[in-house]
């Protein structure tokens, strides 16, 4: 199904946004791992967005999108919800342009990822996910406050941010057959999409969900946006959404090979992985693309293989239990 009333960014968007991150993202690494490439049977190449500023691949979009506010609308301030990731890059990006920021968060988010918001400088108003709407609530203050509201998805310079993160893998890595990226509202892999599929045609690009969040994968079965209820059992804080962005979706069924699923222990031995073989640290959410690729049956054996590293924003008390389990 397509949105033929939507304006959807392009890959010429997304290296628009390379160039105003110029400097002011970090270009993170690409790292090397001979036991993935042995356990994978392919070559692997991990970009590694847990070691962007903020801790995750959302800076790259929120930084984007605020860049081009009006004097204006800085000086109003923004407004986002988020369990996290996006709250706290929303929060950072703000600060780094001098301006007011306002996010919206379930009350019962990490505390890390709420603390580290607040202390970015933004005012952080919570809801009760199981009984409150999170965006009626964030519509209805940006209305009240005046604040430009920037959602975590269904942006266009949001979608067109997160897209630098494969251009820059692409740019290092030019011959990638497989690249898989982790799946919550639908940005990041919407973003890849743009970068990959006019960069590299014929890479066979994947997203990946946690199983019990599986709405993107029912959408691209159905052929229309598919939401479910909130879940509330996985791990994968960061790809807790209900429904793919409308946007997001447009670009994701045009041009995706698929969206395949991990389960919570798979995502445990995927941090596992990177805490002792490359001495990393990724939280549940940033561990989907490997556990994807690890387990979903692709046939990627032979291949040049991608894997988007997407967060390492990480509560420390639940991640020693993670790793230790």
């Amino acid at each position: 199904m397509s949105w033929p009333d939507l304006d959807l960014p392009t890959a010429q968007d997304v290296h628009a946004a390379a160039e105003r991150l110029r400097g002011i993202a970090h270009r993170t690494p690409v790292l090397r791992s001979s036991t993935a490439d042995a356990m994978l049977g392919a070559q692997v190449f991990f970009k590694c967005e847990s070691l962007q500023r903020g801790g995750s691949f959302k800076f790259r979009g929120a930084y984007n999108a605020l860049a081009q506010l009006s004097p204006e609308q800085r000086e109003r301030g923004v407004l986002t919800f988020s369990a996290g990731n996006h709250a706290q890059a929303i929060a950072l990006a703000a600060r780094m342009l001098d301006m007011p920021a306002l996010v919206v968060m379930p009350h019962d988010a990490l505390s890390s990822k709420m603390a580290a918001a607040r202390a970015y400088g933004a005012q952080v108003v919570t809801y009760d996910p199981l009984t409150e709407d999170r965006e009626a609530i964030s519509h209805k203050l940006s209305k009240e406050r005046g604040m430009v509201l920037v959602p975590p998805s269904d942006h266009f310079d949001v979608i067109a941010g997160q897209g630098t993160a494969a251009l820059e893998l692409i740019d290092e890595v030019p011959r990638l057959d497989v690249l898989f990226v982790g799946v919550g509202g639908g940005g990041l892999l919407a973003g890849s999409l743009l970068a990959t599929k006019d960069a590299l045609p014929l890479c066979r690009v994947y997203g990946v969900e946690p199983e019990v969040a599986n709405d993107g994968q029912q959408s691209l079965a159905s052929g229309e946006i598919v939401e479910i209820a909130l879940p509330r059992s996985t791990i994968a804080d960061g790809a807790r959404a209900t429904a793919l962005s409308p946007m997001a979706f447009d670009i994701i069924q045009q041009s995706v090979e698929g969206i395949v699923t991990a389960s919570d222990p798979q995502l445990m031995e995927a941090m596992r992985f990177f805490a002792e073989r490359m001495k990393i640290v990724v939280e549940p959410t940033g561990a989907l693309a490997l556990a994807g690729a690890r387990h979903s049956g692709c046939d990627i054996r032979g291949t040049r293989v991608g894997i988007i590293v997407s967060g390492g924003n990480v509560d420390l008390a639940r991640y020693a239990r993670f790793l230790a389990d």
